[in-house]
């Protein structure tokens, strides 16, 4: 238990780190002085405007999107027992930003776009599991196959969708297409479901571990195979589509971080799935503090800076694998 405890213990204190800095640094810096009294609901106005209603929402949104992206990448390298393999590959940010962007375009808002997410994902999901299932079942690599042709597919259909946009429209859709937190304002749903991911890794810890080895091994040893898969694939959606709700499509983070993590913690996913969960909201944290930051009062899309940081963190792991 204390192996498991120590890793996450500092990683919880990075987050916090990353929390502090992006509540300090903007537009208008602030001290931790500063921060601590807004906290204790002292302060001047502007300090109490700029940190309870402009970057502590937007700081807990980052933080939740970046852990939900790094869990679902985490669960669907699992499933797949593919390093390579993460929400977006697979078609499930495709399917979710198909679905909330057919919501903007319709001209709705609120929970019709997170709805409008969550079903083009499960949408994905099925297309997915449907084509890739042959005679003798799907296998990891006729699934990842399938999910780079409907990821494709889903691609397509976004630009026929930005093609027939009203001209009025078409930036802020595009925007979001890159990743934008600057209108994330409910950061508390994508926590909650963060949060009870991760609190459910526990009892099926044992299970995820079991099946990362192969599904003979797992049934052997009394795991409902595919069971987990289908509730490992349908979790994986849902943290999807509430990532793609809350911030757009941000590319990286379910790829990097637990194939990062696995490098240095192992695979006992009992470990990797809260540390991904910490990790990756640390990491989308501190990308969005640059992306606000660097060339402020201007803002850059979040997802640009996850890509330049991503790209080559990844070539960098690939190279150290060799």
């Amino acid at each position: 238990m204390v192996a498991l405890t120590r890793p996450l213990g500092g990683l919880a204190l990075v987050a916090l780190a990353a929390l502090v800095l992006s509540l300090a640094l903007g537009s208008v810096s602030l001290s931790p002085g500063e921060i601590l009294a807004v906290l204790r609901g002292q302060g001047g106005p502007l300090a109490q405007t700029l940190i309870l209603e402009l970057r502590l929402p937007r700081s807990l949104s980052a933080f939740a999107v970046g852990g939900l992206l790094a869990v679902a990448g985490a669960l669907m390298q699992v499933l797949l027992r593919n390093p390579l393999a993460d929400p977006y590959v697979l078609g499930l940010s495709g399917g979710a930003s198909v679905g909330a962007l057919a919501a903007m375009l319709a001209g709705v808002g609120g929970l019709v776009v997170t709805g409008g997410a969550f079903a083009g994902a499960l949408l994905s999901t099925l297309l997915v599991f449907g084509l890739a299932h042959g005679r003798g079942g799907w296998t990891p690599a006729r699934l990842l196959l399938t999910g780079v042709v409907v990821a494709a597919g889903w691609g397509a259909v976004i630009t026929l969708m930005l093609a027939v946009t009203p001209a009025d429209r078409l930036p802020g859709m595009l925007y979001w297409l890159m990743g934008d937190l600057a209108y994330a304002r409910a950061p508390w749903p994508p926590l909650a479901l963060l949060l009870a991911v991760c609190l459910l890794v526990v009892p099926l810890g044992r299970s995820l571990n079991v099946l990362a080895r192969g599904p003979l091994q797992a049934a052997a040893l009394g795991v409902s195979v595919r069971r987990l898969e289908w509730g490992i694939y349908l979790g994986a959606s849902a943290l999807t589509a509430m990532a793609v709700t809350s911030a757009g499509s941000i590319g990286f983070v379910g790829l990097v971080v637990p194939h990062m993590l696995r490098l240095l913690l192992g695979n006992d996913q009992r470990l990797i799935l809260p540390a991904c969960a910490l990790a990756g909201g640390s990491l989308l944290l501190l990308a969005d503090t640059l992306a606000r930051t660097v060339i402020a009062p201007e803002q850059l899309p979040v997802g640009v800076i996850t890509a330049l940081l991503g790209v080559p963190t990844f070539l960098y792991l690939l190279y150290r694998s060799q």
